[in-house]
């Protein structure tokens, strides 16, 4: 039995299609079939070769929903329920050691120092290969978290859950707003949008969206955003006025930078009230410095400036539950499904931004 695979053998080059076989899942481990796989945005990042951690040749994607085809040894999810053979899992996409300071003293395990990710840190030089979703089959080694899906609903609407839902769900549990708050959220992709979507549900009244994407903006209006401001036809000023307007001229309780680039930094963080919070969450990668004026933006606002890493497994749980309480809206995400031997022009259309979420579906 064979798996077909699209591997990254090359920074900036086309991925190129490769066939692995497949044997019995090694000890404590399991082979599961990829249903549907994310295009995320880091992964272009990756694909660029700007992500310092990879190691080549490996196959991208980690964003994943699968049927488990066999297993190793028994497996039981996050609620004790056993996995067996035909069972549909999403999985965490970060491994974590469980034995390391971050993880056992101060209990985030988002901070892991031997933390490693499906598609990110892996490499398919060596067995087992496959790990990572752009691959018709993958292997979740021992330790993996994961979570049944027993609802039937459309698979691909849950891959973003693993990564950017999931990951704002990390920046909400480390700082929430109050009912009634007023949220900016720079950037109108699938963070920004699932950011618009927790930022409701925690009962933001004013929910202000800054993006340059026309149909993204329009998607986070269907979202719950109150106002959208189209950065390519608005200019800096003309957006600072309009959140004090909104904000009776104090500026917003919390703002989310969803975008990964200093000049979302550099302007948000004046739109900021004082006392507010700041949270970066976009830079998945080294994009540049901010030069910020420590009096006036900082310490005078008492300002909380809080970054965003990666999420951990409560945080994947709370993202597969905000998509599966409103499995239709978030069913709008996901504008764009390709054949695997397709993931090139996914990967185009995802850096152009012609997208809002694009899916593989390896199996037709």
């Amino acid at each position: 039995m064979k798996a077909y695979a699209m591997v990254l053998k090359e920074y900036n080059k086309p991925l190129v299609p490769r066939e692995f076989d497949i044997v019995d899942p090694p000890k404590g481990e399991m082979l599961v079939k990829v249903l549907a796989a994310g295009i995320c945005g880091s992964d272009v990042h990756m694909w660029k070769g700007n992500d310092p951690r990879l190691t080549l040749p490996m196959i991208l994607g980690h964003e994943g929903v699968g049927q488990v085809v066999s297993l190793s040894q028994p497996w039981t999810d996050i609620n004790g329920e056993a996995v067996k053979e035909g069972d549909i899992i999403i999985w965490d996409r970060g491994v974590t050691c469980g034995k390391c300071y971050y993880c056992a003293v101060k209990r985030e395990p988002s901070l892991c120092e031997n933390r490693w990710t499906y598609g990110i840190n892996t490499t398919c030089k060596e067995p087992p290969y496959l790990r990572g979703c752009y691959s018709e089959y993958m292997y979740l080694a021992a330790g993996t978290k994961i979570i049944k899906i027993k609802e039937e609903v459309d698979l691909a609407v849950l891959v973003a859950a693993s990564c950017s839902g999931a990951t704002t769900a990390h920046a909400f549990d480390i700082l929430s707003p109050d009912i009634g708050d007023s949220v900016l959220i720079q950037g109108p992709g699938p963070i920004g949008l699932f950011a618009v979507a927790f930022a409701k549900a925690r009962g933001a009244r004013n929910i202000i969206v800054i993006g340059g994407t026309k149909e993204r903006l329009e998607m986070c209006k269907l979202f719950g955003a109150n106002v959208v401001l189209n950065r390519n036809n608005t200019t800096q000023e003309q957006r600072r006025q309009q959140v004090l307007d909104i904000t009776s001229g104090r500026g917003v309780d919390v703002a989310i930078e969803a975008v990964g680039h200093p000049s979302a930094v550099s302007e948000g963080i004046k739109l900021v009230r004082s006392g507010g919070a700041y949270l970066s969450v976009g830079f998945g990668d080294p994009n540049g410095t901010v030069t910020l004026d420590c009096y006036y933006d900082v310490v005078r606002k008492n300002l909380r400036y809080q970054g965003v890493w990666v999420s951990d497994t409560k945080h994947l749980n709370i993202a597969v539950n905000m998509v599966l309480n409103d499995i239709e809206k978030f069913k709008l995400l996901v504008t764009d499904r390709y054949y695997l031997k397709d993931a090139n022009k996914a990967l185009n259309t995802m850096e152009k931004k012609e997208t809002i979420k694009s899916v593989l579906i390896p199996h037709i």
